[in-house]
């Protein structure tokens, strides 16, 4: 490997991922000069498939996502660490970008751009498009911070845009979709309740607004079907996520 190759570990937490593995890990392949794994307990071949790539596996359970990946950040020993989740594959002129890049920087922090497959669609709008997040860091100035859903990686020194993209597939399926909607939103009820929100009624009605917001003032009708649908859902996601809080206030109330 060259010297900026070297440089890099790539991490990932997992459960569950066996089907979505093997194209994350493909993309890595030849690129990291070690491949980092947490694992939750899975029940699938997901850690049986990581090792067929060389990855180095721990075992702890999900308390929460900044926690969790906090704890994969700290098992990397290269300068350089690169976080991508199990539905996100580096394309070509990515890699090719960040090993330039290494080169000769001075930044300690580089957020990446996303392009976002929903259903099969590449979402050229929706609210989708510009999505750019913090993945690859000094590690020696690496920390996570956030609570038990919304993590976020920050780094103390200079921060970079890169101009190419991670491709993420979130979603192949609807089922696949609601799945993840129940998680997060029991996650993002519990995050609420833990820092003593208040459920009040007119968080139910936030749908219609939401979808208006998401359809219309995103351009999610020039997404096509896919647009619509991800407008729909995602105009959902708050109101359940208040509605989960409110059930977990009134069954505290009694006992």
């Amino acid at each position: 490997m060259n010297p900026a190759q070297s440089k890099i570990s790539v991490f990932l937490i997992i459960k569950n991922e066996a089907k979505n593995l093997p194209q994350a890990l493909s993309s890595i392949e030849n690129f990291a000069e070690e491949i980092i794994i947490v694992d939750d307990y899975s029940t699938d071949d997901g850690v049986k498939i990581a090792q067929t790539f060389g990855a180095k596996i721990f075992t702890k359970k999900l308390e929460s996502f900044t926690a969790q990946k906090q704890y994969a950040l700290e098992q990397c020993s290269c300068k350089w660490a690169l976080n991508i989740d199990a539905d996100e594959i580096l394309t070509p002129k990515l890699k090719d970008e960040i090993l330039n890049t290494l080169k000769n920087t001075n930044a300690a922090l580089f957020f990446i751009p996303f392009t976002n497959i929903f259903l099969g669609k590449k979402m050229k709008y929706s609210g989708l498009n510009n999505e750019k997040h913090p993945r690859l860091a000094l590690r020696s100035k690496a920390f996570y911070s956030g609570g038990l859903v919304h993590e976020t990686l920050k780094a103390n020194g200079k921060i970079v845009i890169l101009k190419n993209f991670i491709e993420h597939r979130p979603y192949n399926s609807i089922a696949q979709y609601f799945e993840k909607f129940n998680k997060y939103t029991s996650l993002g009820a519990q995050t609420l309740y833990k820092q003593s929100k208040k459920f009040k009624i007119y968080n139910l009605l936030r749908p219609p607004i939401d979808f208006f917001k998401i359809y219309v003032l995103k351009l999610a009708f020039l997404d096509g079907l896919q647009g619509f649908l991800w407008a729909l859902f995602s105009s959902f996601y708050p109101a359940v996520k208040y509605a989960k809080l409110w059930e977990l206030q009134r069954n505290k109330g009694r006992q």
